[in-house]
């Protein structure tokens, strides 16, 4: 994307792989697998060829509306196709190790798996699951699609260029009510592990890995309806040792929207740096309709004015093209992903700070999880 006024680019799509041909094998049927990745994935050119779900009906419906050919009742008969080299695996976060164990049994042509966020219920799940695919020689990659965000990816453009100087200051203010899956009653995540997750890789895409966290929470009145939880509205800081800070306050109640007050959702950051700050909206709230994220960027480069690139595509779903399409890249040029398993315990292990820093009232060094 060229913005004429500085005459420079800010890439905010996602590199594709040459070779688009790599059979995909998706497991699970469900609302990201046939209304988000599937759609992205026709529409990037990709190659998903089979399907598996624990609801076969299902897997039929989404099968013939995506005109995937092969269907299976199982997800082990569908790993055992040697025409299946690379996985896309959407189940709940305590399913996921199960599968993974089963999966790297097929090293012999299985080259790639995406799995979800979270990836597991703890990081000591998740560390199992990047050790099992290490050891097998499988490229393992995250589904953290946020970074991928259009708005995101610009923002991250700019700052790779040095529009915005040195960050000094960075916030998310999110405002929106999430579509919570069944599976979260059962396990007793709301917030921090499902919606905040994205909030907390997307600073460490960004601007790096923090030294600390400090988290506090409290429960959402409309879900404890529903079920009982500790992280409906979710508040936490990012410190980090040069000095730079990062908030973010994710409410997903966002008042008495749904019981007959006026509503009021949105999600907006913003980032500060020494030469320049940009800011944003992210759309996804807006979803189905088609609301592209935004990015206004100002920089002592051209003073006194805002430049606002914009485009068409939107997060949800043509974002969630990018995370397959780094893990086919990867794959194709035999790297690591740039979300790679590895890389993503990192966030695992924020995401489990929190949790500490919120039941002990206290700033929790991230060195406490992964030691």
């Amino acid at each position: 994307m060229i913005n004429s006024a500085l005459d420079i680019v800010l890439d905010y799509l996602p590199q594709l792989p040459k070779n688009k041909h790599f059979g995909i094998g998706c497991i699970g049927a469900g609302f990201i697998m046939a209304d988000c990745q599937l759609v992205a994935y026709r529409q990037a050119g990709f190659n998903p060829i089979a399907i598996s779900s624990r609801s076969p009906e299902n897997t039929r419906k989404v099968a013939a509306r995506h005109d995937i050919g092969k269907i299976y009742d199982s997800y082990i008969d569908l790993f055992k196709d040697p025409e299946v080299e690379i996985l896309d695996i959407a189940v709940p976060p305590d399913v996921q190790l199960e599968v993974i164990r089963n999966a790297v049994k097929h090293a012999d042509h299985i080259k790639g798996i995406l799995i979800q966020k979270p990836m597991g219920t703890s990081y000591a799940e998740a560390k199992e699951i990047v050790s099992l695919c290490e050891e097998a020689g499988i490229k393992l990659s995250v589904n953290q699609n946020m970074r991928y965000d259009q708005s995101i990816r610009a923002c991250k453009s700019a700052l790779d260029q040095g529009f915005l100087g040195l960050p000094v200051f960075a916030s998310i203010d999110m405002r929106a009510i999430p579509h919570w899956a069944p599976w979260q009653e059962a396990l007793g995540f709301v917030t921090l592990r499902t919606m905040s997750i994205h909030h907390l890789d997307t600073f460490r895409y960004l601007f790096g890995d923090p030294k600390r966290v400090f988290t506090s929470v409290c429960k959402d009145p409309r879900t404890s309806k529903k079920f009982d939880h500790e992280d409906g509205i979710a508040l936490y800081i990012l410190e980090y040792e040069n000095g730079f800070r990062a908030s973010s306050w994710d409410d997903v109640w966002t008042g008495p929207s749904r019981e007959g007050a006026m509503q009021d959702n949105y999600i907006n950051w913003r980032v500060e740096g020494t030469e320049g700050m940009a800011k944003g909206s992210i759309g996804w709230p807006f979803y189905p309709d088609r609301v592209p994220s935004t990015l206004d960027l100002t920089t002592t480069q051209l003073p006194e004015q805002w430049i606002k690139p914009r485009w068409n595509e939107v997060w949800f779903p043509d974002a969630f093209a990018g995370p397959m399409a780094q893990l086919l890249c990867a794959v194709e040029e035999n790297c690591e992903p740039e979300i790679s398993g590895r890389d993503n315990l990192k966030t695992m292990a924020l995401v489990d700070a929190c949790y500490l820093s919120a039941k002990e009232h206290r700033a929790v060094e991230i060195n406490e999880i992964i030691d």
